[in-house]
């Protein structure tokens, strides 16, 4: 109220000087006014001397946070991404250039091993493939392992590339797959830990391994 009151002064002295004075008279704002965090200017009482052509209404500054971007964020995310996976493969952020493929290994990281499953409620490793493979390389394969390791071309060990199919004999024959990143590293629906990032060195899957298998269109 008392601020109020200030500023029905200040307009009615102004209402006055401009019945007597030849030239318009007006406030001078500085350039750091700005208002308070109801929205309303702080005005302090003006003295009886005071110069309405130079006068300089004091106000209270109002700081404001930044506030980031869409694609900052997003920026934010992916890098984030990057690192833990860089920590998983060690292997340097930079080298990470597939983005698709770690957006589609986070998004099911986790995901319990079913058999026959096919869904974020369970899923086994042949359809874990098939889903990663349509998904990030836009290659069609089909659904089991078998028939999987049947329709690529067999690939050893030291030649396989990100994107190969890797096979393995856990119960008997064709029986499990997983999908190559590097430097021994693939994902796979692991019937103990769900879909997870193991090494062919791991001497479980070193003495179950097979061949790599390349898919092509």
């Amino acid at each position: 109220m008392k601020n109020l009151f200030y500023v029905s002064v200040a307009f009615c002295i102004l209402s006055g000087t401009s019945n007597v004075a030849s030239a318009q008279t007006f406030l001078h704002f500085s350039n750091n006014i700005k208002g308070d965090e109801t929205g309303f200017l702080k005005i302090s009482p003006l003295p009886n001397d005071v110069d309405f052509n130079t006068a300089m209404v004091p106000a209270t500054k109002v700081s404001v946070a930044p506030v980031k971007s869409n694609t900052a964020l997003l920026t934010e995310q992916c890098k984030a991404l990057h690192f833990k996976f860089a920590l998983i493969l060690n292997r340097e952020v930079e080298t990470l250039t597939n983005t698709k493929l770690f957006e589609f290994i986070e998004d099911w990281w986790g995901v319990k091993y079913r058999y026959a499953g096919t869904t974020k409620k369970g899923v086994d490793c042949s359809a874990f493939t098939s889903l990663l493979m349509l998904s990030v390389f836009n290659l069609q394969v089909p659904r089991t392992a078998r028939k999987q390791f049947a329709s690529c071309k067999k690939i050893d060990k030291d030649d396989l590339t990100e994107g190969d199919l890797v096979f393995f004999n856990t119960r008997g024959g064709i029986s499990h797959v997983g999908l190559y990143i590097s430097d021994g590293y693939f994902v796979h629906s692991s019937s103990t830990q769900g879909v997870t990032i193991s090494n062919l060195d791991e001497p479980y899957y070193n003495k179950r391994f097979i061949a790599g298998g390349r898919i092509y269109n």
